[in-house]
């Protein structure tokens, strides 16, 4: 137990920086089954990327977390529920205040904005940690496993002028990069034409960097099952190290069949949530890459007991996004092989708000990131920034 106790929590919807055509068009998701899902575009994120929240201790040190998911609506469950139970706690005591806050919510909670919103509590905790010890979160977690971590370029949308794709892929490949992500465009509604269109896609990125690349690509929950296996089977010629996220959440059979007869490997668990959540996943082998969203799942706390299930089953852990609060976890663990990464990119997609919202954040050098020994999760949030993007 520490002297410290948990003065004040404060939270902010942040929004989008600005438009990100990315989202617009030729992006395959969940909404993709609806006839206005392009004439909608970016409506379907609604406005908000994140929200920022500051936990405040009596000593004056103040740790700062994130709540994942497009929503501004943790904030409203920080505000009105959880604020009054964390207030006067030690904020050394995350695994108390990790199941006190499970525990009053589950009612309502469980998955989605509630642990959203414990999550961005409990990071904020880990911060405070490592502030007032000096020391980093990493080092907290059980120190160096790696000197430096190996990231995938995570961005190649489905652009219809196949020639700028081709022209990004061979950029990112100059800049030093040797694994990188793109998006498919396409999905059930588009028939068997959008199945050629997405192995143009990948085609194009494949001729562009070469055989030495390792290439993945992200169907963001926007297939089902039987287009899920058909486009594995039409991919294979192109060496695709994984297929993201092919299926709904929730499809956990489909999950496992696919990764019965699929040569190419699936990864999900982006939205997953808790322990519970990935030991579903591992029990019924429904994913052969396991891909927590660290500040959807319910935060570092939780994210160690997930990262020590995987690896009683040797199964790999890439946690979603190259925050911070993911990279003190992926340095940490030896069952994170690589990490992904969100480069510092205008137009933003919201998964790079990161960049704008926080000082020190850490770049790829190389195709590689390695984390200095700063406190705490080493970084400091911009004031302005938060101010100027505010969803009041």
């Amino acid at each position: 137990m520490s002297e410290l106790r948990i003065t004040d929590v404060r939270a902010t919807a942040v929004g989008f920086s600005r438009e990100p055509a990315t989202l617009n068009a030729n992006l395959v998701s969940p909404t993709s089954a609806f006839d206005d899902h392009v004439e909608k575009g970016r409506r379907w994120w609604g406005p908000a990327v994140t929200v920022i929240v500051e936990v405040e201790t009596d000593a004056g040190i103040v740790g700062v977390g994130s709540a994942g998911g497009f929503s501004a609506a943790p904030k409203s469950v920080i505000e009105h529920h959880f604020r009054d139970l964390v207030l006067g706690e030690d904020p050394f005591d995350v695994e108390l205040i990790w199941a006190k806050l499970y525990r009053a919510s589950v009612r309502f909670g469980r998955a989605g904005t509630a642990i959203a919103a414990l999550s961005a509590i409990d990071i904020a905790c880990w911060d405070i940690m490592g502030r007032a010890l000096r020391v980093p979160v990493f080092e907290l977690l059980g120190g160096r496993a790696h000197s430096r971590v190996p990231v995938y370029v995570s961005r190649l949308y489905a652009l219809e002028d196949l020639d700028e794709l081709a022209d990004e892929a061979r950029r990112w490949q100059a800049e030093g990069f040797t694994m990188m992500k793109q998006r498919f465009g396409f999905g059930p509604r588009d028939g068997v034409a959008g199945m050629r269109r997405n192995e143009q896609l990948i085609r194009t990125v494949r001729e562009a960097v070469g055989d030495d690349v390792v290439l993945a690509a992200d169907a963001y929950m926007g297939w089902d099952l039987h287009y899920a296996l058909e486009m594995e089977r039409r991919l294979r010629p192109y060496g695709l190290r994984w297929i993201e996220e092919p299926l709904m959440p929730h499809d956990i059979a489909g999950y496992a069949r696919l990764c019965r007869e699929s040569t190419t490997l699936i990864s999900s668990g982006e939205h997953a949530y808790t322990r519970y959540g990935f030991r579903e996943l591992i029990e019924h082998a429904a994913s052969d890459i396991l891909q927590p969203d660290v500040n959807r799942m319910g935060g570092i706390t939780e994210a160690r007991k997930v990262f020590a299930l995987a690896a009683a089953h040797d199964i790999p852990v890439v946690p979603h996004s190259n925050e911070a609060h993911n990279l003190h976890l992926v340095t940490s663990q030896l069952n994170a092989p690589f990490a992904e990464y969100f480069p510092d990119v205008e137009p933003d997609t919201g998964n790079e708000l990161f960049w704008k919202l926080f000082e020190g954040c850490t770049p790829a050098v190389d195709g590689h990131i390695r984390l200095e020994a700063r406190p705490g999760l080493g970084i400091e949030l911009r004031r302005d920034v938060v101010a100027d993007l505010e969803v009041r």
